[in-house]
C-alpha cells in the first residue's frame, strides 16, 4: 500500500479503497490475511482506529471476515463480488462522463484503441499532416521569380 493520502476523502476510506485495489489486482487472494491493524497504523503513521474503521467497512461489505484472535481474512468470492460492484459503479458513474468526453472530442473507436496501445492519435495526425500540408503557424512560402 502507498503511504500518500489525499484530502478528497477520509483516510479510512482511502485505506479501504487500497485494499479493494489489492484484491482486484490479485495481490490479496481469497483466504489471505489482511496486514494487522497495528502494522498498518505504524507503517503509515495513522491512528489504529482509522485503520480499523477502513477494515470494518470491508467486513460490512462482506469482503473480509474477522476471526477472533487471528485477524482479518479475505472472504471467498470477494474478488468476483468486487468486480460486479466496481463494473456497475464504473458504468453508472464514470462511463457517462467518459462517453460525453469522447463525443465532445469526436473520437472514433479506432482512435481510442490506437491511443490505448500507446500510440497517440495526435502524434499520428501531426506526422501525416506535417508531411502533406503546411501547418497554419508555418510562415508562408515565398514565391520564386
Amino acid at each position: 500500500m502507498d503511504g500518500d493520502w489525499n484530502d478528497s476523502q477520509p483516510i479510512y476510506r482511502q485505506l479501504r479503497d487500497r485494499v479493494v485495489a489489492m484484491i482486484l489486482d490479485g495481490v490479496l487472494k481469497e483466504g489471505d490475511p489482511l496486514p494487522s491493524v497495528r502494522n498498518v497504523a505504524a507503517e503509515y503513521r495513522v491512528n489504529p482506529l482509522t485503520v480499523l474503521k477502513g477494515y470494518q467497512q470491508l467486513v460490512d461489505e462482506g469482503l473480509v471476515e474477522s476471526r477472533r484472535g487471528r485477524g482479518m481474512f479475505i472472504n471467498a468470492g470477494a474478488r468476483s463480488l468486487l468486480l460486479r460492484g466496481e463494473r456497475q459503479k464504473f458504468l453508472g458513474e464514470e462511463w457517462p462522463r467518459v462517453r460525453a468526453t469522447i463525443e465532445r472530442l469526436g473520437l472514433k473507436a479506432e482512435e481510442l484503441l490506437d491511443g490505448a496501445g500507446g500510440r497517440s492519435y495526435s502524434e499520428d495526425v501531426s506526422s501525416t499532416t506535417a508531411e502533406s500540408e503546411p501547418h497554419e503557424l508555418d510562415p508562408p512560402k515565398k514565391e520564386e521569380d
